[in-house]
């Protein structure tokens, strides 16, 4: 009984605090300007020093040739020998890029590199913003402790609201189960404060950007 009345009295106090309405103690407060700066360099260029704050690895590429010669040298220069890739796309440029690369999940558990296309890059945040419905699936962004990522400049977008419009627009109602944000490799500080790279997901994630003029 003593649980109805307290009950009771709060109930009774939010029904008088919404019956009686009070002056807004702020009317000069402006809610309609922008609350983060507009960076005044172009959307690319802050995608690339924000992404770099992170901890990404940035690397342009004039074109899909250039972009060729570039994964050939990192891949070289970093002796990946398992390289793992399901984008219909990005398995033609690995192809004509001389680039060996599994496609059989049977040998996904032994790979050291993946490479993944994405949705958007959110110049910001410096993040990528990566979907369900790629063909990459879900895993493939988190598995590998090196992740690779090919995006073109068309892919660029001011903040995470614009990323999700566009979303909407490409997949209608049809939207992916699962929508969710790269920013940087895994690390975490959880034991010990101790900062460790790779603890949920790639200890190297690397964004290679096409222009497309």
């Amino acid at each position: 009984m003593e649980e109805s009345t307290s009950r009771e009295k709060v109930l009774k106090k939010v029904r008088n605090a919404l019956l009686s309405k009070s002056e807004n103690p702020f009317p000069s407060l402006d809610l309609e300007s922008p609350v983060y700066v507009i960076p005044d360099d172009t959307p690319d260029v802050t995608f690339a020093q924000e992404f770099s704050k992170v901890s990404g690895k940035f690397i342009y590429c004039e074109d899909e040739n250039d972009l060729k010669a570039n994964l050939n040298q990192l891949i070289k220069e970093n002796k990946w020998k398992n390289i793992f890739c399901l984008d219909p796309d990005l398995q033609i440029i690995l192809d004509q890029a001389g680039i060996s690369y599994a496609k059989d999940e049977t040998t996904f558990i032994d790979m050291d590199l993946g490479i993944t296309s994405c949705e958007f890059l959110i110049a910001r945040l410096g993040s990528i913003m990566i979907s369900s419905r790629q063909t990459s699936g879900r895993r493939l962004n988190v598995f590998p402790e090196s992740h690779i990522v090919v995006a073109r400049t068309s892919q660029i977008v001011p903040d995470i609201k614009d990323a999700l419009k566009k979303i909407q627009e490409k997949y209608g109602s049809n939207i992916p189960s699962l929508i969710s944000l790269i920013t940087g490799p895994s690390r975490t500080a959880d034991i010990e404060k101790t900062l460790v790279m790779g603890a949920h997901g790639p200890k190297q994630l690397f964004l290679f950007l096409i222009d497309e003029g």
